[in-house]
């Protein structure tokens, strides 16, 4: 499966909203577990969030829970991130990745073998 981010690329302000969307080409994205990791400056990747194929289940990071949320429409191959109360520190290039198996560990980053180019989210304060 192909994966394509996109939302970022403008500037945010600290409180605002933004919503990014990882489109996907190939197998049905049913078949697929998908997480939205970030990268801020000079940091590692870290998970954010991640969806179970029906979009039944989700979990979150204990810093963006209550703020984000992630959700799917299997019907057009998209996963989608909505980013509430936006902070400075969430400022990160956003990617979304993909595998088919092993939910339990959907919060690790190893764990994903289909990833997509990112996103760039920038927050002022």
């Amino acid at each position: 499966v192909q994966l394509q981010a996109s939302g970022g690329g403008g500037l945010v302000q600290a409180g605002g909203s933004l919503r990014l969307s990882c489109a996907a080409s190939g197998r049905p994205f049913s078949a697929y577990i998908v997480g939205w990791f970030r990268q801020g400056p000079g940091k590692e990747r870290e998970f954010a969030a991640a969806i179970n194929w029906s979009g039944s289940s989700s979990v979150y990071a204990d810093s963006v829970k209550g703020r984000f949320t992630v959700s799917r429409d299997n019907a057009k191959n998209m996963v989608y991130l909505q980013m509430n109360s936006l902070k400075p520190e969430d400022a990160a290039v956003y990617y979304c990745a993909a595998k088919t198996q092993d939910w339990i560990r959907s919060r690790e980053l190893n764990s994903y073998d289909n990833w997509g180019q990112g996103t760039l989210v920038t927050v002022s304060s």
